[in-house]
């Protein structure tokens, strides 16, 4: 008998099965870690521990629900409370929601870029923490195209009195020819102060055509009590609202009309005049605007610059509607600059793509993107005080075509 055989034996240990272990116990760890930062999180929005009597409560349990979510040590589950009245809210889930969001819009991209199959697993194993194969990432890019899709004809629930509008053109090649395709969107600010994204849909171009179909389907979709709608002076945008929602009222984004006034100023006075338009719109009510402009225009006319004047007096009324509304929501709502943010925000992750293959990808990819947007930051932070604008009426009046 060889007794140096039998102490190799003797120690020799199941590497595999250690590891499994040791796994095990890291995964069970973070469970349990992330689980109790959730209840800690819940008592913090009730504003007392469970079963704690205190005066300070404003809300109480209503029991949880599972929720499984991918760490590095493998699959947890999360046990996420539920409040009665209050809604849960967890930096933990929207961490996880937009880790979630973002290998969605990283499987489309790579997808319509013509990534290969053995970097698109890569990818997935570094973005997912799990390695996809073929048949994977094809299953998984139809079940994304379905939930964005159902994501994008959800009902519209409540009331929007503020909406933004616009659209962006992209590029697609159809019968090996490169085309324009328009997607439009819009977002509201809801009852409650909050910004929602309300639509995204596939435009041949921004014509009456394409506008008037897609505010139809806002309207299908429940689109109401709509106060103001912003946007640019896009061609049949207009008159759709009109058709539509011919009770509420439209605001020029002054941006885009001085650039339209911009177009008939030589280079070199475009400041002298930015500073005058920008006056007109600093004043503290509409008639004082409204008598700024006409100071301003017949200063133009002096500078022998009568196209811009004309351009000045025949828009003016249609930069102005935002007067009607409270004063503490002017400056967000005169201009479309924040549609205009999303835009460049949309710009810059389609670029990666150069020319879609069809309109429908192009549409898939922004409604990616817009979902993401709305779940990142809009869910938790107030945009405005709607209070101010319902302030002393009898309950909300549904505005209805």
């Amino acid at each position: 008998m060889n007794p140096e055989g039998s102490q190799e034996k003797i120690i020799r240990i199941d590497e595999g099965l250690v590891k499994r272990e040791l796994s095990e116990i890291v995964r069970g760890t973070v469970e349990e870690t992330l689980n109790k930062l959730l209840d800690a999180e819940a008592d913090e929005l009730c504003g007392a521990g469970r079963y704690e009597r205190s005066p300070d409560r404003i809300d109480t349990r209503a029991g949880s629900y599972e929720r499984n979510l991918e760490t590095k040590a493998g699959k947890v589950t999360l046990k996420v409370p539920k409040l009665r009245t209050i809604p849960f809210e967890s930096a933990i889930i929207d961490r996880y929601k937009r880790r979630e969001c973002s290998v969605e819009e990283a499987l489309i991209e790579m997808y319509l870029a013509g990534v290969s199959v053995r970097r698109v697993e890569d990818i997935t194993e570094a973005l997912w923490g799990t390695r996809a194969s073929a048949g994977l990432i094809s299953k998984l890019n139809k079940q994304v195209y379905e939930k964005i899709e159902s994501w994008r004809n959800r009902k519209i629930e409540g009331r929007h009195a503020y909406v933004y509008l616009d659209g962006i053109v992209l590029k697609r090649t159809w019968a090996d020819e490169v085309r324009n395709v328009s997607i439009l969107v819009a977002f509201g600010v809801n009852e409650d102060g909050f910004r929602e994204i309300l639509g995204a849909a596939e435009g041949a171009k921004e014509d009456k055509a394409g506008w008037g179909s897609f505010i139809a389907s806002l309207k299908e979709r429940g689109l109401q009590g709509v106060r103001l709608f912003i946007s640019d002076k896009c061609m049949g945008l207009v008159e759709s609202l009109a058709e539509y929602y011919p009770e509420a009222q439209w605001q020029r984004c002054t941006v885009h009309f001085y650039r339209n006034v911009f177009t008939n100023v030589p280079s070199t006075k475009i400041k002298d005049v930015a500073a005058m338009l920008k006056a007109i719109h600093a004043q503290e009510d509409r008639q004082a605007a409204l008598e700024k402009a006409h100071a301003v225009a017949e200063k133009l006319k002096a500078m022998k610059l009568h196209t811009a004047a004309k351009t000045l007096e025949e828009g003016i009324l249609e930069t102005l509607s935002y007067t009607e509304f409270p004063r503490e929501h002017w400056r967000k709502l005169r201009t479309n600059n924040p549609m205009e943010r999303i835009m460049r925000e949309i710009r810059r992750r389609t670029r990666v793509v150069g020319n879609f293959p069809d309109g429908n990808s192009a549409l898939m990819l922004v409604t990616s993107r817009l979902r993401y947007i709305a779940g990142r930051q809009w869910g938790t932070r107030c945009y405005m005080n709607m209070d101010l604008l319902f302030k002393g009426e009898i309950g909300y009046q549904i505005i209805e075509a």
